[in-house]
């Protein structure tokens, strides 16, 4: 019997009922290509991290906000159940003007996919 395998996944948001994420699925090549597009971004943001003062702390928020947008537009494939002013919402939609809860909900459901632990998706 032949093996079935989704590349996708569906995620019902539990901020706000009726709102769905279609969320892509972590392969060999997918792994790569993110860990491709992640790497310099975690290394200069654990450069500013270590750093004392005020600019560096800005500096690293600035560069994991980047990687969390990063991490949404690999992941995050379509939106479903949200309208967004008046038009239905998709994934650039979403980071740019749809609600910050359900914004972190659906980055963290590509972060669980990518099987991340706590430590590696504070980075």
């Amino acid at each position: 019997m032949a093996m079935e395998w989704s590349s996708s996944r569906v995620v019902t948001s539990s901020v706000h009922p009726g709102v769905e994420f279609v969320i892509s699925r972590m392969s060999f090549g997918r792994r790569l290509e993110l860990m491709r597009r992640v790497r310099d971004l975690a290394q200069r943001a654990e450069f500013f991290e270590a750093g004392c003062d005020e600019k560096n702390r800005m500096e690293a928020s600035l560069l994991s906000a980047e990687i969390d947008k990063l991490y949404a537009t690999w992941g995050i494939e379509e939106v479903r159940g949200l309208v967004l002013d008046g038009v239905p919402a998709t994934p650039g939609s979403l980071l740019e003007s749809g609600p910050e809860t359900l914004c972190r909900e659906a980055i963290d459901a590509v972060r669980s996919e990518c099987g991340l632990n706590e430590a590696e998706r504070k980075n």
